[in-house]
């Protein structure tokens, strides 16, 4: 399980999650010619209110990329543990959409049970194509997601020329990639779907690394899902669609950062422990300490633009509905930052949790801090700059995170120091016998 993948194979899981994240992000694209800028406001305030739900079933394929590797005699069993507490919430979020759509099909609540269901289903779609992999079958994950990619340009094309609702276009999205993942869960084996952890104290470490290692992912989305509802508390809500379109140019790099990490995970986990970990958390240290200067420098560049009436002016333009050309110039400016900082901080993390036990509190403190000072910050802003505001709420959260968790870090590992050899995420960790 610790074997790295072979070049054509990652080739191919990139070139489907690829086709999944592209094809989505082509159906935003999509919708807003389709709708209109009012009725995709409400789509996008729905879709992004909900895209946090993505991370709750992945918390277990984390945990399980971490962990089984490292295992041998209780590896259907924990995989089983993982299947369940990755498939829970998505049944709970399905009984609610039905109810929902029998009793009030058109409501507010069924656009955001369909989204939040959607979310939900791809989380739990993501973490059975993990479970594949580490079997050793990676082609089900590249075939998987080529099919919903699929599934998503038909619904679109038929939503444009049907002019289909947004209740009717969520709905169908999520029968469809029902469809596909219970596919992709018939093919796992039977031991992996049906094995009960025999020892409570496995199954509690198990529990407890997966709620530590899910929710740093989680509290990431909500932050970002979280800008959506201060959009629509302070009067923003059209501005719901230039943010959501900008943070898909985000969201799309960032998770193909994520992806390839989880690819290499099984053997990054098992070169990083021991004495290992010491050289993982250094480089850590470096890069948090990149972004902790980064989010100072651009705390001071915005509020020097804040004081100066014609670059505070440029910024508001980044907020204006649609934006003009400056705002446009504005918002992918700090795309740019974001995303270089996000990427940081994501390979940051990576490298700390793959380490010990005791470091995944820490992420998650960091995390919670994150969320905190970026809704501070977009209560602030987004009032007069709009999705501009949002996105530098964004990037101001970032540079607390990355502070906050490398003065834990230190504190944590005070004996740690900087190593220059740090073993690469894309590298297999050597065999004690043969020291190859």
């Amino acid at each position: 399980m610790g074997v790295p993948l072979r070049p054509v194979m990652l080739v191919r899981l990139l070139a489907g999650r690829g086709a999944f994240r592209i094809t989505v992000q082509l159906m935003a694209v999509a919708l807003l010619a389709a709708w209109g800028t009012a009725t995709y406001g409400d789509f996008a305030n729905a879709w992004g209110a909900c895209t946090w739900l993505v991370f709750v079933p992945t918390a277990a394929e984390k945990a399980a990329l971490k962990i089984l590797p490292r295992t041998r005699l209780t590896t259907a069993e924990l995989a089983a543990l993982a299947l369940r507490i990755a498939a829970a919430p998505v049944v709970v979020l399905a009984a609610l959409l039905v109810v929902t759509v029998l009793l009030a099909p058109a409501s507010t609540a069924a656009l955001y049970l369909a989204s939040a269901t959607w979310a939900g289903c791809t989380g739990l779609l993501m973490t059975v194509s993990g479970l594949h992999r580490l079997r050793g079958r990676p082609a089900l994950d590249a075939t998987a997601f080529l099919v919903a990619a699929t599934v998503v340009a038909v619904v679109t094309a038929t939503t444009w020329l049907a002019d289909w609702s947004p209740h009717t276009h969520l709905l169908v999205l999520v029968a469809a990639v029902t469809v596909v993942l219970i596919s992709t869960l018939v093919a796992l084996p039977g031991r992996w779907v049906r094995s009960r952890p025999s020892r409570r104290r496995l199954r509690h470490a198990f529990v407890r690394s997966t709620v530590l290692l899910g929710l740093t992912e989680l509290l990431d989305a909500v932050t970002m899902s979280a800008i959506f509802l201060v959009l629509a508390l302070t009067g923003r809500m059209v501005d719901s669609g230039p943010f959501h379109l900008a943070l898909l140019a985000s969201s799309l790099l960032c998770s193909f950062a994520l992806y390839h990490l989880k690819l290499t995970q099984p053997a990054t986990s098992l070169s990083l422990r021991g004495t290992g970990g010491a050289a993982g958390r250094a480089r850590a240290a470096r890069l948090l300490r990149g972004a902790e200067r980064a989010g100072i420098a651009f705390g001071l560049a915005l509020a020097l633009a804040l004081l100066v009436p014609a670059t505070r002016a440029a910024l508001a333009s980044g907020g204006d509905v649609p934006p003009e050309l400056s705002g446009y110039v504005v918002l992918t400016v700090l795309v740019v930052v974001e995303i270089a900082m996000a990427i940081a901080l994501i390979y940051a993390g990576y490298l700390v949790e793959n380490t010990d036990s005791r470091v995944l509190s820490l992420t998650a403190g960091a995390a919670a801090v994150r969320l905190a000072a970026t809704v501070v910050c977009a209560f602030a802003l987004t009032p007069s700059l709009g999705a501009a505001g949002g996105f530098c709420a964004i990037v101001l959260g970032l540079g607390a995170e990355a502070a906050v968790l490398r003065r834990l870090l230190r504190r944590a590992h005070p004996g740690d120091r900087p190593h220059r050899n740090v073993p690469s995420p894309v590298q297999a960790p050597k065999d004690p016998t043969t020291g190859k």
